[in-house]
C-alpha cells in the first residue's frame, strides 16, 4: 500500500504545483485584470445580441468566459447571481447546458503544457456550447418557464484604477488560484492511487480487455478506456492526473489525447454535476434538460476532434 501512495502523490503534487498552478496564476489574472477594467464589460455588451438566439444572456456568456479561462468551478457564482435576479429557467436551462458541455481551463491549460492543443480545443469547446445551449432552450428546455423578472444583467466587481489596484486584483487573483490548486491534491492523490491500484491488481487490464472486440469494431483506441472511466467517475482534475502519469509511462500519446479532447474536457461527470447545481434551488431544477442538451454539445466537439485532428 505504501508502495502505491508515495508515488501516486508524488506526482500529483508534482502535477499540481509545477503545471496546474503556474498556469491558473496567470490566466486567473488574466481575467480578473480584464474583468476590473471593464473589458469584459464591453465583450458581453457587445455579444449579447448575438448570442440571443442561443437562449443565453449576458451573464451566460461571462460563464462562457470563466469555464473557458478559470476553472469549472467559476460559472457558479455566475449561475447564482443569474437566478438571485430573475432570469427565467429557460435561459438557465441554456447557461447550464453550455457550461456542462464547454472545455473546463482547470484541465484544458495544463493539458496544454502536456500536448493539447489548445487552439482547436476553445474552438470546438466554443461551437459545443452554443449547440448545448440552443438544444437546451429550443429543444428539451423548451416547456420551462420562460418569465423573467431581471433586476440587473451586469457584472459588480472591483476596479483596477492606479498601481495599487492593479496590485490588489493580481493579488487576489493569485489567491484564488492557489485556493483551486490546493482544493485539487486530495482528488488528485486519491485518484492516483485508486487508478495505481486497480492496474497493479489487474482491474484495469481486465476491463479493457473485455471492451476491446467492442472498441475495436467502433474504431476506438482501448487506452481511452482508463482516462474516460476516471474522468466520468472522479472528474476532469482526477482525469488530468491520470492522463499525466499514462504519458509519463508511454501508454497514451498526445495525438490520443487531442482526438479525444472533445469527450474528455467537460465538466459533465459526477463531481462536476454536484458543484454546479449547488448553484440554487432552480438551477439544480433543470439540470436534466441542461445534461441532455450538454449529451449533443459534447457530441459535436467530439466528432469535431476526431475529423479536425
Amino acid at each position: 500500500m505504501i508502495d502505491i501512495i508515495l508515488p501516486a502523490g508524488r506526482a500529483a503534487i508534482d502535477l499540481a504545483l509545477f503545471v496546474l498552478l503556474p498556469v491558473m496564476v496567470v490566466m486567473l489574472s488574466l481575467m480578473r485584470l480584464l474583468e476590473a477594467k471593464g473589458l469584459l464589460d464591453w465583450l458581453v455588451a457587445r455579444l449579447s445580441g448575438i448570442i440571443h438566439p442561443f437562449g443565453l444572456t449576458g451573464l451566460g456568456l461571462f460563464a462562457a468566459l470563466q469555464i473557458q479561462f478559470v476553472s469549472f468551478a467559476a460559472p457558479v457564482a455566475t449561475l447564482t447571481m443569474m437566478e438571485q435576479r430573475g432570469t427565467s429557467d429557460r435561459h438557465l436551462a441554456a447557461t447550464l447546458a453550455m457550461v456542462f458541455a464547454m472545455a473546463q481551463a482547470n484541465t484544458s491549460l495544463p493539458l496544454a503544457a502536456l500536448g493539447l492543443r489548445l487552439g482547436p480545443t476553445l474552438l470546438f469547446s466554443l461551437l459545443g456550447g452554443l449547440v448545448a445551449a440552443a438544444v437546451a432552450y429550443h429543444g428539451f428546455g423548451r416547456r420551462l418557464s420562460s418569465e423573467e423578472h431581471l433586476t440587473d444583467d451586469t457584472l459588480h466587481h472591483p476596479t483596477a484604477e492606479g498601481t495599487k489596484g492593479v496590485l490588489d486584483v493580481i493579488n487576489r487573483a493569485g489567491a484564488e488560484a492557489f485556493k483551486i490548486t490546493i482544493g485539487a491534491i486530495p482528488l488528485l492523490v486519491l485518484s492516483l492511487v485508486v487508478v495505481t491500484a486497480l492496474r497493479q491488481v489487474g482491474a484495469v487490464d481486465a476491463l479493457t480487455h473485455a471492451l476491446t472486440p467492442l472498441l475495436g469494431v467502433l474504431g476506438i483506441d482501448p487506452a481511452l478506456v482508463l482516462p474516460t472511466v476516471v474522468k466520468y467517475l472522479a472528474g476532469g482534475t482526477a482525469m488530468l492526473g491520470t492522463v499525466d502519469e499514462l504519458l509519463r509511462q508511454g501508454h497514451f500519446t498526445t495525438a490520443l489525447l487531442n482526438q479525444s479532447a472533445g469527450f474528455l474536457i467537460n465538466p459533465l461527470d459526477l463531481p462536476g454535476i454536484a458543484v454546479l447545481v449547488s448553484a440554487g434551488r432552480r438551477v439544480a431544477g433543470v439540470w436534466k434538460p441542461a445534461a441532455l442538451g450538454a449529451v449533443v454539445g459534447i457530441a459535436v466537439r467530439t466528432l469535431g476532434h476526431a475529423l479536425w485532428l
